[in-house]
């Protein structure tokens, strides 16, 4: 006979029910008229319970058919009764035939009613196993959910002929909202497919639980208040306090020398247990200078003496010099904003502990938090076994973009070019180089030595606008091109124009040979000398915002030019918690991952440090924005580090990312969640694990915020002037590169493949799988346009009399009284508004595997959206898949 089993894993989050703010735990599985339940755990809303129930399975094919229902109960005892704490229904389709196929599930508990007030989750492994019988193979378990799936399918057809017969006798309206609020009880579609596996992984209609959002409940600053000594820096409220050990190691004086030479080469190693930091050592110095801070975890101490000891490093060996030790339980602490601890001497100490006689060091040491000054720059005891030389690559850092501006070049005509074949027509044109940008003119149709061009070029340029434009006129007729003039004009020169406000008029340059056109540009500037000439019209358009990332998730929207600026309107507040169940990215060596964040909102981008060969790294560090409009989104990715092992042509492997828009928090709420990490890969989409975040948004100007919401998106300058969507697309790629290029030039760099991927470089690349949700969402769309449809068309056809009769009720009132039109119109808005009011969304928008069509799209298509252009298929595959 087979066997279900499930195992109770645990719970987290879960509502108190005894009146102390905690609740006595456990879950009741219902299978099939079977029920057992786990054991009480008292006193927690975290229980664990770690254990196996499991229930016999009658008929193998009914399984498909089967619902698995699992609530959590509070133990009351002094009631005598128990305390509804959730429930979930999971389906049997879902239920993998092998103890090594499942993997454990969070999945959120549901309501029992609308008044119900229900959080948490529970953490399931379910399976099916075959017990004591040797003619059933895995092959019949799928034969037997086919068939159920089958049978579900004619059954909906069933009753959906039924429905159809009944429609005029019964004429009942039927409700979307009613079909969206149970879910479980809709019947199951099953697309007819040849792969049966796939269509088993196909429960209820919605995302899969694994896709899902999960709320959480960690201690933060910000929800629980602080109180006495305990009280730390308001920035750093949004994330757990992490305690950390601080050495200062400043600078030492008059130490001793060791070796024969008479010379001493002194560095610093600071250990704690099995912690051990180093300094750089100083050749020949014995009065050196280091200013370097050391930081150790405080849950990671092995040891309660801190021994700070000074050696000569040798070729063999290095020596002793002093040392100085320190008990932990004597350090003091200090809590931002208290002023940096200031550092002292201390006298070097023998390895015996006796005084010696010169030598002395500077030290500070202390216990603080991650809202310490000293931490981002500080060594970390959970990079002990990296390289020194790899550790600016594993700093919290924050880079700001450039500031970038549209710059437009307008040319017009030139005179007297003097070509060195003056006896055939000229076929002449301008090149204009800016940077690594250049753009060439058509050819003037005007082919003598007074050619007239009249065309608009675009560039991008950065502050503080110190590169030069170059321009050439060239002539390309009779199969070879010849330079007749060169320009080169510096960018800081160009004018500015704010708005609509008059173009800067057109000015005559003189144009010079190549290989003179610098030296030669002052000296006839001065002579006067007769030159041929060019007419340009060149200005910076500052009225303009710069797109560096697509306009659909685009995190600014401010004008270039700061005067056209308007004031910000909040502060987002994130904190970077940790993230759970990474995958392992490197498989060599035995490493995992080393895990970093990096945000961006705006110009400005933040990196936390990097946590070396973990799966579940906790960052604990917090970063604010100004918020200048609420129509704006902050996107945040998770990468592993493969610089820290010092290869140079390493790249960051991608490990998820996430987009959140502003306009769906509400403000001053305190948002924490578990985000999964989903990304598309050729094998299909996969999850890489969850992101746990801390999200606020503070509004500190209300009738700002309210005016944002009635004005346009971008700058005026966008719809005065627009500028055509493939030329935004055009320039959009050229500033990502310059944003690319400076990011790479800070220390540490921010990789071009972090910038790359965080800013959608191949965003705008079509695909089937894309266009099926684009046109999944139209539909969408249509299928409200089209229950107003049906909705008339019953009222004309009398299909409801009592709505029909009330309907022309309303209309004659209002043609009686057309001065009620407009406020009933708005009165029925609001009434609507207050409605849909209490089913508003409780927690922020999320990457949807469902709308995005990634969950469910074919092999194929995941395939051709991984194509390279021009493809790399096979002519056949191809045809099969565009014919």
């Amino acid at each position: 006979m087979a066997k279900l089993v499930i195992e109770v894993l645990e719970a987290s989050d879960l509502m108190p029910k005894d009146g102390q703010g905690s609740a006595n735990p456990f879950v009741e599985v219902d299978f099939d008229e079977q029920r057992q339940r786990t054991s009480t755990k008292l006193k927690t809303l975290y229980p664990s319970w770690n254990e196996k129930l499991v229930f016999d399975i009658e008929n193998l094919r009914n399984l498909p058919n089967k619902t698995i229902e699992v609530i959590v109960y509070n133990d009351n005892k002094h009631g005598h009764y128990k305390n509804f704490l959730g429930k979930l229904r999971i389906s049997g389709m879902s239920i993998p035939f092998s103890e090594s196929e499942p993997m454990i599930q969070r999945y959120p508990l549901d309501k029992r009613g609308i008044f119900s007030h229900i959080k948490g989750d529970i953490s399931l492994k379910i399976y099916a196993v075959l017990h004591g019988t040797e003619n059933l193979k895995t092959e019949s378990f799928q034969t037997a959910a086919a068939e159920g799936m089958q049978n579900l399918k004619n059954t909906e057809d069933r009753e959906r002929n039924k429905k159809k017969k009944k429609e005029k006798e019964l004429k009942t309206f039927h409700s979307l909202g009613d079909v969206l609020e149970n879910p479980a009880e809709k019947p199951v579609i099953i697309e007819p497919k040849s792969d049966v596996s796939r269509a088993m992984h196909m429960q209820f209609p919605g995302q899969k639980p694994e896709y899902a959002l999960v709320e959480t409940r960690p201690p933060l600053a910000a929800r629980m208040g602080y109180w006495g000594r305990d009280k730390t820096a308001s920035t750093y409220d949004l994330v757990e306090p992490m305690n950390f050990l601080y050495v200062n190691v400043v600078k030492a004086n008059d130490l001793p020398v060791m070796d024969i030479s008479g010379s001493l080469d002194p560095y610093v190693e600071v250990r704690i247990g099995n912690y051990k930091g180093v300094t750089n050592h100083f050749e020949k110095n014995q009065n050196p200078v280091w200013n370097k801070v050391f930081a150790f975890a405080k849950e990671r101490l092995q040891s309660h003496l801190i021994e700070i000891t000074v050696k000569d490093k040798d070729v063999a060996r290095d020596d002793f010099v002093g040392r100085i030790v320190f008990d932990i339980a004597e350090v003091p602490d200090r809590v931002p904003p208290d002023s940096p601890l200031a550092p002292q001497w201390y006298r070097l100490e023998k390895k015996t502990g006796q005084q010696m006689s010169h030598g002395e060091i500077m030290l500070a040491v202390w216990m603080g938090t991650q809202a310490d000054e000293a931490f981002p720059e500080a060594w970390h005891s959970d990079s002990h076994s990296m390289d020194q030389t790899s550790l600016t690559d594993t700093r919290s850092k924050v880079y700001f973009s450039p500031k970038l501006y549209y710059l437009r070049v307008h040319v017009i005509a030139a005179q007297d070019l003097v070509p060195s074949d003056k006896g055939r027509n000229l076929e002449t044109s301008v090149r204009i180089k800016l940077g690594d940008q250049g753009r060439v003119t058509r050819n003037s149709p005007i082919k003598h030595i007074n050619p007239e061009w009249n065309e608009e070029l675009m560039f991008i340029a950065y502050e503080p606008f110190d590169e030069y434009m170059v321009f050439s006129v060239v002539e390309s007729g009779g199969g070879k091109e010849e330079v007749l003039g060169m320009l080169m004009k510096p960018v800081r020169e160009f004018k500015h124009r704010l708005e609509t406000s008059k173009l800067p008029d057109a000015e005559w340059f003189s144009l010079y040979k190549p290989y003179v056109a610098e030296e030669e540009s002052d000296m006839h500037r001065k002579e006067g000398t007769f030159r041929t000439r060019i007419l340009l019209r060149l200005w910076v358009d500052a009225g303009y915002h710069v797109l560096d990332e697509s306009p659909h998730f685009s995190s600014d929207l401010q004008p270039a030019a700061k005067i056209l600026r308007k004031s910000p309107i909040g502060i987002l507040e994130v904190g970077f918690l940790g993230a759970q169940n990474l995958l392992p990215m490197k498989d060599k060596d035995g490493e995992t991952t080393n895990a970093y964040c990096v945000a961006k909102y705006g110009t400005k981008w933040v990196r936390t440090r990097t946590l070396a060969d973990t799966l579940n790294p906790r960052w604990n560090e917090q970063y604010t924005w100004e918020v200048f409009d609420p129509c704006t989104v902050i996107t945040i990715g998770v990468f592993d580090n493969c610089h820290i092992t010092g290869k140079e042509d390493a790249k960051d492997q991608r490990i998820g990312k996430i987009r959140i828009r502003l306009s769906t928090l509400e403000t001053d709420q305190i948002y924490t969640h578990f985000y999964p990490l989903l990304v598309l890969e050729p094998s299909g989409l996969k999850k890489n694990g969850e992101l746990h975040l801390a999200i606020r948004f503070t509004c500190t100007a209300w009738v700002n915020m309210m005016k944002r919401y009635g004005k346009p998106l971008f700058p005026k300058m966008h719809y005065v002037h627009p500028i055509s969507l493939r030329h935004i697309e055009w320039l959009r790629h050229q500033a990502t590169d310059i944003v690319v290029k400076k990011l790479a030039r800070a220390e540490p760099p921010l990789r071009g493949e972090t910038v790359e991927y965080m800013l959608d470089v191949d965003y705008n690349a079509w695909s089937l799988r894309r266009s099926k949700a684009y046109f999944a969402r139209i539909m969408v769309l249509m299928n409200g346009i089209s229950y107003v449809l049906r909705w008339f068309n019953g009222i004309c056809y009398w299909k409801n009399p009592m709505t029909t009769i009330l309907v022309h009720i309303l209309c004659f009132i209002l043609i009686c009284y057309p001065e009620l039109i407009l406020p009933t119109f708005f009165l029925y808005l609001f009434v609507i508004g207050l409605w849909k009011y209490r089913f508003r969304p409780r927690h922020p928008p999320y990457m949807d595997a469902q709308l995005s069509q990634a969950d469910v799209a074919h092999p194929d298509e995941v395939d051709e959206e991984f194509d390279s252009f021009p493809t790399s298929r096979q002519t056949d595959t191809v045809k099969m898949r565009y014919c």
